[in-house]
């Protein structure tokens, strides 16, 4: 199995790393990151400018690429014909949550997304840390529940244009209660707009707040990661409401 890594943190983030070498228990890796931190990115295709890429290496001396593009873009610069004969795409470790609505903001989750546009499996993995954490990340738990959720997906398949989203709780392994597939949660934002002058006297902008929090419904993202839980959310790539179809049909459209 061939497994292509990689995050919207940076090449060098340690999430990255401890993904990258838990991967290689399962098969062949291969590394392309962005040499940057695009957090909330979202889905991006560069178009109007050309891509650069280059080798590097992680801090354990695994060589690697890292481009200056989006996470999307490397996944597909990749599938283009950069990396060969690629059977999954893995995308994280992110240091925070990825849960409800933030998946359409995600780096890490519209990479994965990327995998499923190429008909390749994709999974994004997050750690659920809170705000009140100061220190050092384990990835650790996160990175072996990744492994064996990908080994899952080989073993059993996805369906077509399907993307699962991983979350796991910053806690030892022991104090993971197990897994929970799930649906997307509603993560609640506190954005606020924040303006400053700059010396010449113009306005500029900050989108600013305190961290969103989320609802706690059951069966959610959210409800699981905080009581323990692995999350895996599978996300599709129609975001049609088929529901609203009929009611829509009946306005008149004449």
């Amino acid at each position: 199995m061939h497994i292509l890594i990689t995050n919207d943190d940076g090449v060098q983030a340690p999430g990255l790393l401890a993904l990258a070498q838990e991967m290689r228990r399962l098969g062949k890796v291969s590394v392309l990151a962005p040499d940057k931190n695009w957090s909330a990115s979202g889905h991006v295709k560069t178009m109007h400018r050309p891509l650069r890429v280059e080798s590097t290496q992680l801090a354990d001396g695994t060589p690697a690429l890292m481009t200056d593009g989006a996470p999307s873009d490397c996944v597909a610069l990749a599938l283009l014909g950069l990396v060969k004969d690629v059977d999954l795409v893995v995308s994280g470790i992110n240091p925070y949550a990825n849960i409800g609505d933030d998946v359409t903001y995600s780096g890490t989750v519209t990479a994965a997304m990327e995998a499923a546009i190429a008909n390749l499996p994709g999974i994004a993995v997050s750690l659920h840390t809170t705000t009140s954490f100061h220190g050092q990340r384990d990835y650790s738990t996160a990175a072996r529940y990744a492994a064996r959720i990908a080994e899952k997906v080989m073993q059993n398949g996805l369906p077509p244009r399907l993307t699962l989203s991983v979350n796991v709780p910053h806690l030892p392994e022991e104090e993971i209660k197990g897994v929970q597939v799930t649906r997307q949660g509603r993560r609640i934002y506190r954005d606020e707009l924040v303006v400053r002058t700059d010396p010449k006297g113009k306005n500029y902008y900050w989108i600013g707040g305190e961290y969103p929090s989320a609802t706690m419904d059951e069966h959610s993202d959210y409800h699981a990661i905080e009581n323990g839980y692995v999350s895996i959310t599978p996300i599709q790539l129609d975001l049609t409401d088929y529901k609203a179809i009929p009611a829509l049909e009946k306005w008149d459209w004449k």
